[in-house]
């Protein structure tokens, strides 16, 4: 495993207690970072940090939906500490259906967490690490963003926002020591497989040519890189982890 120096950086992982958060959560602390979880399941976040055992790690239940609630958090931490990292990676599936037969509570639940939640968050954190002149972003995206999966419009549709978003804050924060990127990667053997129906599983699969899904380790390894100081040039940037499945 490739050693990188995240001592003395702060790092906030939305969703971090369990899937790619959880894995992301592990390799930071492992790197000497200190890490928050936001997590609205308060039960597994527990759980987390009683697995773990590290002191370098906390956690707040906090909706990214409710931006007044991000931005209080963001002030409340920054009183005490530079945050250095943000990864925001909670998100949700939604229903596999086809667009005509798309609900629309389903369709503005799936928009709201998966892209407006992650313009909440970079909105409040942003004018920190502009203030500190240092940052490292990170926006979990996925293929589907890139190539649009049938019966997942919502999340299809979500994931490409946020590589547009990822994109515009790159330009935005190119002059200053901030880098902000994407990954898009492929399906992980998550909890958010219980959201999909299997026939829908089965296609992602049969779409990816090394015939296997992403290990949750693997995103954490390419992130940890994306978050620390040796990322001083990339940003704006789509990493893709598709086991070969991008054409583009």
């Amino acid at each position: 495993m490739n050693k990188f120096n995240l001592s003395n950086r702060t790092a906030i992982v939305t969703g971090g207690a369990q899937g790619f958060g959880l894995a992301m959560t592990k390799r930071f602390l492992e790197s000497g970072a200190s890490v928050i979880i936001w997590d609205l399941d308060k039960v597994a976040a527990d759980e987390t940090i009683k697995k773990l055992n590290n002191p370098k790690l906390s956690s707040s239940m906090i909706d990214v939906t409710n931006f007044d609630q991000v931005s209080a958090e963001v002030e409340k931490v920054t009183g005490n500490t530079k945050i250095d990292i943000f990864i925001n990676n909670a998100g949700i599936a939604g229903k596999n259906t086809t667009v005509w037969d798309y609900p629309i509570n389903e369709w503005k639940k799936v928009l709201e967490l998966n892209l407006n939640a992650v313009f909440y968050c970079l909105k409040a954190i942003t004018p920190h690490m502009i203030k500190n002149n240092y940052g490292r972003i990170v926006n979990i995206a996925s293929i589907a963003g890139k190539e649009g999966n049938p019966n997942a419009s919502a999340y299809s549709t979500s994931k490409a926002g946020v590589i547009g978003l990822t994109k515009s804050l790159g330009k935005e924060l190119a002059n200053k020591n901030i880098a902000v990127n994407t990954v898009t990667p492929a399906a992980a053997k998550t909890r958010i497989f219980d959201q999909m129906t299997k026939e829908h599983i089965d296609y992602m699969l049969s779409k990816i040519p090394r015939n296997r899904f992403i290990l949750v380790e693997e995103l954490a390894s390419l992130v940890t890189w994306l978050v620390s100081e040796e990322n001083s040039y990339t940003t704006g940037a789509v990493f893709d982890l598709s086991g070969g499945r991008a054409t583009y």
